[in-house]
């Protein structure tokens, strides 16, 4: 009998071949290092008290708008909201989205297809994804669409029914494209709207969110929460910075 290389060694459960020693040239954006599962089933504790205004208002408002800096948690917020909704039933899938802007990057320098190259910007929704539900879950929810993670343009012409619908990082995004993304909202949904107006990473005067965010406080199923220096909950040097910056 030839020899097999430990490459192509394979076993055999219940008549599919699986191979023992699995391609591992390939990249998925939510594998770690280690193989362990990574899985919180607590809630998600607000630290300050903007932070439990945003939480609340994502509760009780249909479109949630939340400002701040870097480090004031919109983002794990928002998307833990997400994972609570889709767990308790209210919501059938999950879709988060960002703005594909090179922030002093190039993207077409990065190997791979599109999907390839758009993983490794989209690797922080991922991670927020990982710590609520686990890896293993996450990646077997993206596989059966119950969780869709995609940059801005792939939404256009789209409409989300039943689904809780994130957008990140919307200070990199003009008002046209906040616009067509507001207009995806379907029935049985809710959005949140995250974003920084101070630190975009468009040309001067490009960025939609602050302006969208004013036109949009008047109503009266839209809620605006503006979160600050105080509320960052990363390394205190984070909000000592901010203040010089």
């Amino acid at each position: 009998m030839a020899k097999r290389s430990r490459a192509t060694a394979a076993l055999n459960y219940g008549g599919k071949v699986q191979p023992i020693f699995p391609d591992r040239t390939g990249w998925h954006p939510i594998e770690r290092p280690e193989d362990r599962e990574h899985h919180y089933t607590r809630r998600v504790k607000p630290q300050s008290d903007n932070q439990r205004r945003l939480m609340e208002a994502i509760g009780d408002y249909t479109l949630t708008v939340a400002l701040g800096p870097a480090g004031t948690g919109k983002t794990y917020l928002a998307i833990a909201a997400a994972v609570e909704a889709f767990e308790e039933g209210r919501v059938g899938r999950i879709v988060l989205s960002r703005p594909a802007v090179e922030a002093g990057e190039a993207l077409g320098f990065l190997p791979g297809d599109l999907h390839e190259k758009l993983a490794p910007y989209l690797r922080p929704l991922y991670d927020a994804l990982g710590d609520r539900l686990g890896n293993k879950r996450v990646r077997a929810l993206l596989a059966e669409g119950q969780i869709e993670v995609a940059p801005v343009g792939y939404m256009r012409g789209r409409t989300l029914n039943n689904a809780f619908i994130v957008i990140d990082e919307a200070q990199n995004c003009t008002y046209g494209q906040i616009k067509m993304l507001l207009t995806r909202l379907g029935w049985n949904s809710r959005m949140v709207l995250t974003g920084d107006p101070d630190q975009t990473d468009l040309l001067d005067g490009l960025s939609g969110l602050k302006d969208i965010a004013g036109r949009l406080e008047p109503l009266s199923d839209v809620a605006v929460v503006r979160l600050g220096e105080a509320d960052v909950v990363r390394h205190p040097l984070v909000a000592s910075m901010l203040g010089v910056l």
